[in-house]
């Protein structure tokens, strides 16, 4: 017979790291995921195993076997299944008693309201090619006051992003607006990796395809974002420690043990973000 679920009981190995009153509020706390795939889904797990009690979670796909690398939700069992659903009851495993709203068609300007509705903390992890529902959210966070943080999975580490509604925006920090679609790629590159930590290793070019929209990624860094990201949403929850906003960027390579801080004052139109674009845009075909 299945024991009743305790909350308290379930993170109590949380305590001591936290206050049982911290651990009340990210219990009242609501938290918005778009993006369920390598980090959004690792994200999810996570955040609920914290014990944030409140989600809103959108994604439109649906897995597929090229998911197995990397995904949480990704399994035999649940090949060709919504990945909203399956995450959805992934995270209600963990705590039935947490709220978990699903937007399956992903989000898009006629839900948008909806999906921010209330929350606390937005999180991003919408495909890497998804520029313009990524730009839709990041304003409408700004605009409405909500702490923004993406993480992105860089080789075998992680690059986090914070923006703050009080600091940089994300349009601000990127300039992507009047770009073509390939420059914003490039632009979003340079903005995410600063301190380009991965790109000693990469060992097999040609995964990479701007074309397509393919590119390769592991296990290894979707869990670094998740760690990494988890701690973000946790001290902006509970007000604790310092969480450098754009312009500044964190970037942790595990393959080369390097951690960096980058500071772009300007954002990709500083002084060293237009050298790097120098570097990168050969590689997307653009010079």
């Amino acid at each position: 017979m299945a024991q009743p679920f305790d909350y308290d009981a379930a993170v109590s190995r949380n305590i001591g790291w936290l206050t049982p009153a911290e651990q009340q509020r990210l219990r009242g706390a609501r938290v918005a995921i778009a993006g369920l795939g390598g980090v959004g889904g690792a994200h999810l797990v996570t955040l609920a195993r914290l014990g944030i009690g409140r989600f809103r979670i959108a994604d439109f796909d649906r897995f597929e076997v090229h998911n197995f690398n990397r995904q949480a939700g990704a399994f035999v069992s649940t090949i060709g299944q919504p990945k909203c659903e399956v995450m959805a009851r992934i995270a209600r495993d963990v705590d039935p008693e947490a709220e978990v709203v699903a937007f399956e068609r992903g989000v898009d300007e006629d839900n948008l309201d909806a999906f921010l509705d209330g929350v606390d903390v937005y999180v991003d992890a919408i495909d890497f090619f998804a520029v313009e529902a990524r730009r839709m959210l990041f304003a409408a966070c700004h605009a409405r006051g909500i702490p923004a943080v993406t993480a992105a999975p860089l080789g075998m580490g992680v690059s986090l992003l914070y923006f703050s509604p009080r600091g940089m925006s994300f349009e601000d920090y990127f300039r992507l607006e009047g770009c073509t679609r390939q420059e914003q790629f490039a632009r979003f590159i340079a903005g995410l990796s600063p301190a380009m930590l991965q790109r000693g290793y990469l060992v097999h070019p040609q995964a990479v395809n701007f074309a397509e929209q393919r590119g390769p990624s592991t296990i290894m860094a979707c869990d670094l974002c998740a760690g990494v990201t988890g701690t973000a949403v946790l001290k902006l929850l509970c007000g604790r420690g310092e969480l450098k906003p754009a312009p500044w960027a964190m970037q942790f390579d595990a393959y080369r043990q390097k951690l960096s801080f980058t500071w772009r004052p300007g954002g990709n139109a500083n002084p060293l973000q237009r050298l790097l674009l120098r570097f990168i845009r050969p590689q997307l075909g653009l010079d």
